[in-house]
């Protein structure tokens, strides 16, 4: 079937996020099934509110690391929700004239937003201008809040039946949620060379390899985590990825040759789908692009300091489908770990929940619903 749609619009908000992350496999992935679609992908708050940007991406760091239980009472609460709805709206209408040129410049025929900022912005706009423009909002981990409903939005990109199952008890039309997964970078449905990729790294063969990632910004208590791995009396070599933490990363170099197990250290790489490919267990934290990555590898998970929020609630997802083990510090990865390279047919178990549950495809699955293409899975 010929694409009904050519000029798509993405929309999410900053650039160290799974938000982009998963943008990005939406644009490969309309790409690859339209080549002549124009697509304009945008950080929604740097083009629309830049000074406003930065403020939040600071604020947001800040909370997460020095106050997490004020991020867990603002992430989601029903009172702050309806406390702020009149401060969204007047950032919207601030929003809006920027908006409307953008909109009046690239003329998209679809707006696809992976955060739901935007999303909210986009949906209200429609209803003040009386548009028809379609809009679909993908989330990006795996349960939705209450910020995403909006009655404006054409299609819903969730995660899993649960995440639909939610966004219906909220109001929101069945035929409008498709359980497609979150977009991952359609790499993750390649079939590595393993044996290859084990050589390059120079692995030894019978040895449990453990891939430790703190996400692409390299947080939570990864040094911790080394520290406390090196501790198993058990063999296994570890993959660590310090993402964008340059300090982490300087001082894990430093750490490993005192190290009695084999350790290599990674900054930002483009080859994680290989990693994770060689690997027989990850430990992360709970983002939704970073363990949906996972999932379509097969890759058993150990969810690692899950920040109160989203994290908790992918992590809870995650071990609920019998696919992850949950920690919340450091010092109880030893025994976890040394559980499930001595329970090999547990780890199995894991891997096959893990295969069932990942949407390898999410991401081609996600463009033909945005181009218009249909909702049949590829």
């Amino acid at each position: 079937m010929t694409p009904q749609r050519d000029r798509i619009l993405i929309m999410y908000i900053t650039v160290r996020s799974g938000h982009f992350q998963a943008a990005r496999a939406l644009e490969q992935g309309i790409r690859s099934l339209n080549p002549r679609a124009q697509v304009l992908t945008i950080d929604a708050f740097q083009y629309l509110n830049p000074i406003l940007a930065r403020i939040v991406d600071r604020m947001y760091l800040s909370v997460i690391q020095k106050l997490p239980e004020l991020w867990d009472y603002l992430y989601d609460n029903p009172e702050v929700v309806q406390r702020s709805d009149r401060l969204r709206r007047l950032l919207h209408r601030y929003d809006s004239p920027r908006l409307q040129g953008l909109l009046e410049e690239f003329r998209p025929d679809a707006i696809a937003c992976t955060q739901a900022f935007p999303c909210g912005l986009v949906a209200d706009y429609k209803k003040e201008k009386g548009l028809t423009i379609p809009l679909y909002g993908v989330i990006t981990d795996f349960s939705p809040h209450a910020y995403w409903v909006h009655d404006q939005v054409d299609g819903y990109l969730v995660p899993s039946e649960s995440s639909r199952e939610w966004l219906v008890a909220h109001q929101v039309k069945p035929e409008r949620v498709f359980p497609i997964g979150i977009p991952i970078d359609p790499v993750f449905e390649e079939v590595p060379p393993v044996e290859r990729i084990r050589r390059r790294l120079q692995l030894s063969n019978g040895v449990p390899t453990i891939l430790l990632m703190g996400g692409g910004q390299g947080l939570g208590p990864m040094l911790e985590a080394v520290e406390a791995l090196d501790s198993v009396d058990r063999p296994l070599q570890l993959l660590v990825v310090t993402g964008s933490n340059e300090k982490l990363y300087h001082r894990l170099i430093t750490l490993v040759p005192r190290l009695r197990h084999t350790a290599q250290i990674f900054g930002h790489v483009d080859f994680i789908a290989d990693l994770m490919g060689v690997a027989d267990l990850i430990i992360t934290k709970p983002g939704g692009l970073t363990t949906s990555e996972a999932l379509a590898k097969g890759l058993p998970l150990v969810v690692l300091d899950p920040i109160p929020g989203q994290e908790v609630k992918n992590a809870r997802f995650l071990a609920g489908a019998k696919v992850a083990r949950e920690v919340r510090t450091a010092p109880e990865l030893p025994g976890v770990v040394r559980h499930l390279i001595d329970h090999p047919a547990e780890l199995q178990a894991m891997a096959q929940s893990a295969r069932r549950l990942g949407r390898p495809s999410s991401a081609a699955n996600g463009a033909r619903l945005i181009l218009g293409m249909g909702s049949d899975p590829i």
